[in-house]
């Protein structure tokens, strides 16, 4: 047979359950995996009723591809994606699309679409979210590429993806690397909401003893509200699960040094080159990296101990402060995000429609939450919205909320508990609406010590001065 409607290289966890979600919605599939166990049990998992074929012979693969070919890529970012892009070309044609699906680093994915391009091929990279249950039953995907040729994969993705409302969480994102710098920045996000959460357990198990059944009932009862997201119910879910071999809470159990694949940290030096203000984004990625000096820190907590203290205050308020409060700081880290994809759209000619990308992320990823469709709405009302601190609907909501956001950051500091998140989320903010920053200290210092000039209030032009008698 030559008439498989799409193919896959690397039949990992995610390449295999993309393929049967595929073949689950009638699509016959065609995998690639240079392990022949993996090819074979491909096909020993799909039901008898599908078309699914696994191999490990390049050529094979490719021609049973229908013409213009569709073909996957879900290998390791960077050397692999390129080694099995040169095993291919042989046997790829004028026309032929080739999708990364893994989180490739944007700049390596503009150089491949003009490598590929100079032979008539069209490259795409796609973000995938929602991990090994969601490429399964229904993730959320970025693509970006040739608009045109989207048009041969779009009646696949539509279908495999996860649906809000009947819409189909994948949309045709924007032109070139838009599909992987769209995932990037979801990274940067998703790691900022992380530490959020962690922040606020935290602060509540060790500042104030709350024990994990407090706080798994905190969570899940968060879950319920305007707090809805994947991340709040999968942290309620953690609380609750005991160790096998001890019978205490596993999360106690856990080590405290995090790890991490580097989309965070690309989203933040991105950010920076691009002068996209993201703080919070970037001190996820900081505490992350602090984490690994546990000798270090085991150390400064002996020389460094604070019995400092917070005015008294009960559970109940505590939990409704911190329930406010962790809105706000949410509203604050996807506002920092959705700035720098604004920001990066011009920068790189994406054309992105950033109510399409909270369309998109209402299901199926991992930073999929309620709050998704107010800000659908916004960019919807106002579709060149520069920052989502500005729509008055979000405002009125951060207006409400900022009290209990001044209130639990301060209770960190008394507690000497870090608030990295907490304190950036509000930083931001309060940096954001300020219509007077004292910048114009540091332009007089600038053009001290540099003769680096400044611009006046009072009049135009570009000025110096000599600050010595």
């Amino acid at each position: 047979m030559k008439d498989f409607d799409f193919g896959i290289v690397g039949l990992g966890v995610m390449g295999r359950n993309l393929l049967l979600n595929m073949a689950d919605h009638g699509f016959s599939v065609a995998g690639l995996d240079l392990d022949a166990e993996k090819a074979a049990s491909l096909e020993s998992e799909a039901d008898d009723k599908h078309t699914v074929k696994g191999t490990t012979n390049a050529k094979e693969f490719v021609q049973l591809i229908k013409k213009p070919r569709a073909i996957m890529l879900l290998v390791p970012a960077g050397k692999p994606v390129d080694a099995v892009i040169k095993s291919l070309l042989p046997y790829l044609e004028e026309g032929d699309i080739v999708v990364d699906g893994g989180n490739s680093y944007f700049e390596d994915t503009n150089r491949r679409v003009d490598e590929l391009a100079a032979q008539n091929i069209h490259y795409f990279g796609m973000g995938i979210s929602g991990g090994e249950k969601g490429a399964r039953f229904g993730p959320s995907m970025m693509p970006g590429g040739d608009e045109n040729s989207y048009e041969r994969l779009r009646p696949i993705f539509e279908a495999i993806a996860a649906k809000v409302n009947g819409e189909p969480c994948v949309t045709y994102l924007g032109r070139g690397s838009a599909g992987n710098y769209v995932k990037m920045v979801h990274n940067g996000i998703e790691y900022a909401i992380m530490q959020l959460i962690a922040e606020t357990y935290d602060v509540l198990k060790r500042g104030f003893e709350f024990e994990d059944d407090e706080l798994q009932n905190m969570f899940a009862s968060w879950n319920e509200s305007e707090l809805q997201s994947y991340l709040i119910e999968i942290t309620a879910a953690i609380l609750k699960k005991d160790d096998e071999i001890t019978g205490k809470r596993l999360v106690g159990l856990i080590s405290d040094t995090a790890k991490a694949k580097g989309t965070g940290k690309w989203t933040s030096q991105n950010a920076m080159e691009i002068q996209a203000p993201v703080p919070s984004i970037d001190l996820a990625v900081n505490m992350r990296d602090i984490s690994k000096y546990k000798e270090e820190r085991t150390q400064a907590s002996k020389t460094y101990a604070w019995h400092g203290d917070s005015e008294n205050i009960s559970k109940e308020s505590l939990m409704a402060n911190f329930k406010d409060a962790f809105y706000f700081g949410m509203l604050s880290i996807y506002a920092q995000g959705m700035a720098q994809l604004t920001i990066a759209s011009k920068e790189f000619d994406y054309g992105l429609n950033l109510e399409e990308v909270t369309k998109i992320w209402r299901g199926g990823c991992i930073i999929r939450a309620a709050v998704l469709e107010d800000f659908r709405k916004a960019y919807k009302a106002n579709p060149k919205l520069p920052n989502l601190l500005l729509d008055e609907n979000l405002a009125s909501k951060l207006n409400v909320h900022q009290k209990a956001m001044r209130s639990v950051v301060k209770i960190g500091i008394d507690k000497g508990i870090p608030m990295a998140v907490y304190g950036t989320a509000l930083t931001y903010f309060d940096a954001y609406r300020s219509e007077t920053l004292p910048t114009n200290l540091i332009q007089a210092q600038r053009d001290y010590f540099g003769a680096h000039k400044y611009e006046r209030i009072d009049k135009e032009g570009i000025f110096h001065t000599e600050w010595e008698e």
